[in-house]
């Protein structure tokens, strides 16, 4: 999903990327250190979408990322409704994550509204990646344990940019982002929805983390194929709860 940053300039991606792996840097520092105009620098902290809804400049006038790049991603549960690692999630009793979780929306800002089912599509979700890390246990080591994990991810602080994901699962050196859809076939608009937050999780989670993103597909049942992102020559996993295994496999190759 490489090249979807095309809204961004190159060096707004630069001074983000330099600002996410490090400790506060004022803008000079940033200047000095991309080779860059220090006028130009300032444009870009003050001005782009990018820096207003990513990063925050502190009292001694050094600036920070929300998300720190590097794992256990700092600040990423200010931004969740439930994250932990796989073995804090796998330890938690159901009522015990569905409270947290509801917890964590109202603080997000996420509606909770269940007119539609969503407390049940949170329960749905919880089992499918239950399923999953039990098939994880069955076939590698427990490394997968310490692996971190998202549920209800919402990134609009400032508003100019939205950032929403239903499941993130952080490895080292990949994230997934699973779209969960209660349908049994995969709807076009809902591929593009799966793909169209990955360009930002690109730039929060860095350029040595490969963003995939999959659509997973509940009421489906014994299903996985690559399916086509509308208007793009790309592609995308599809998979029923099942055979979500074979997401994870066809990127990290458990089986090979």
């Amino acid at each position: 999903m490489r090249g979807m940053l095309s809204s961004f300039s190159d060096e707004e991606k630069a001074v983000y990327s330099l600002i996410s792996v490090n400790d506060g840097l004022k803008a000079k520092e940033i200047a000095s250190l991309l080779s860059m105009e220090r006028k130009q620098v300032n444009h870009l902290l003050f001005s782009s979408p990018l820096m207003h809804e990513l990063c925050f400049q502190d009292r001694n006038f050094r600036w920070h990322a929300l998300i720190r790049q590097a794992p256990v991603h700092e600040g990423l549960y200010e931004f969740s409704g439930w994250y932990g690692t796989v073995r804090e999630f796998m330890n938690t009793a159901e009522e015990d994550w569905l409270s947290a979780l509801q917890d964590g929306c109202r603080r997000i800002g996420r509606n909770l509204n269940d007119q539609r089912g969503l407390i049940h599509s949170f329960l749905d979700c919880r089992q499918v990646m239950l399923s999953l890390f039990r098939d994880f246990s069955d076939m590698m080591d427990s490394s997968f344990l310490d692996w971190e994990i998202v549920f209800e991810l919402r990134l609009n602080r400032s508003r100019m940019i939205r950032i929403y994901s239903d499941v993130l699962v952080i490895t080292p050196g990949r994230v997934f982002s699973l779209e969960f859809k209660m349908k049994k076939a995969p709807d076009p608009d809902e591929v593009f929805q799966a793909a169209k937050y990955i360009p930002f999780l690109e730039l929060i989670f860095g350029s040595s983390c490969e963003a995939v993103p999959a659509l997973v597909l509940t009421a489906a049942s014994d299903y996985f194929e690559f399916v086509p992102i509308g208007g793009t020559d790309m592609i995308l996993p599809a998979a029923s709860g099942d055979m979500l295994f074979n997401v994870f496999n066809e990127y990290m190759g458990f089986l090979s």
